[in-house]
């Protein structure tokens, strides 16, 4: 019998498009914030967490980041998010739905998050697209800014979920920024990276993850790549 492997997820980019519905959501929460248009240049979105993000755009805006000011913004973001995730042309990534329902029905296989996403924010996707009912457990943005120290948090919960101490040789973390790699090579596991994102697929090699695939289209090759 196969030991136990734990899949750890990204969301935005890895699992699915929103149609550009979150940094639609963050644009118009600066806008409301600080007025104008909601400016972001200079701010890195993809692969960070959503807290991250809050601080970058705070600075942006020279105010004062606090525990309070960073939640306001993120509260707001995500009462503008739920209204531009039905108004968005988004979809579910190729293979994806295809792939979690195969390893859902495997045993031997746990299936949790490690996302920049709050988990109000990842909530509210994956809902929307009907994969929110895969994910038992994860570790999020509300756990630390950092997206590096998140696969603690992950571990800790899958551990809680399954009743299972998972050693990081048998976790791996799939995302589709090179900010994913380095969370999972943080904290001992195996990297696979999926050209799905913002990120191209040469910009994803430079960060040697342990596995790099186009999509997940191909379900069967994929599962018989990684032996899952």
């Amino acid at each position: 019998m196969k030991k136990r492997r734990l899949l750890l997820w990204d969301i935005d980019g890895t699992l699915i498009s929103t149609g550009a519905a979150g940094n639609r959501a963050i644009v118009l929460a600066a806008a409301q914030r600080f007025g104008g248009d909601g400016n972001l240049d200079g701010v890195e979105i993809a692969g960070r967490t959503d807290a991250a993000i809050a601080h970058q755009i705070l600075a942006k805006y020279a105010e004062p980041v606090t525990d309070e000011t960073v939640s306001t913004f993120l509260d707001l973001y995500l009462e503008l998010l739920a209204q531009e995730l039905p108004r968005s042309k988004g979809h579910t990534l190729p293979g994806v739905l295809p792939l979690l329902e195969r390893l859902s029905g495997q045993p031997e296989t746990a299936l949790g998050l490690l996302t920049g996403n709050l988990k109000r924010g990842a909530q509210l996707k994956l809902e929307h697209y009907n994969l929110w009912q895969f994910f038992r457990f994860g570790a999020f943005a509300d756990d630390h800014h950092d997206r590096n120290q998140l696969g603690a948090f992950a571990l800790t919960r899958a551990e809680e979920g399954t009743g299972i101490k998972f050693e990081s040789a048998r976790v791996d973390v799939i995302g589709d920024t090179g900010h994913d790699i380095a969370c999972g090579k943080a904290f001992g596991a195996r990297t696979i990276a999926v050209a799905t994102g913002s990120w191209t697929r040469e910009r994803l090699t430079e960060y040697a993850p342990d596995f790099l695939f186009e999509d997940l289209s191909q379900v069967d090759d994929v599962i018989a790549t990684l032996d899952w």
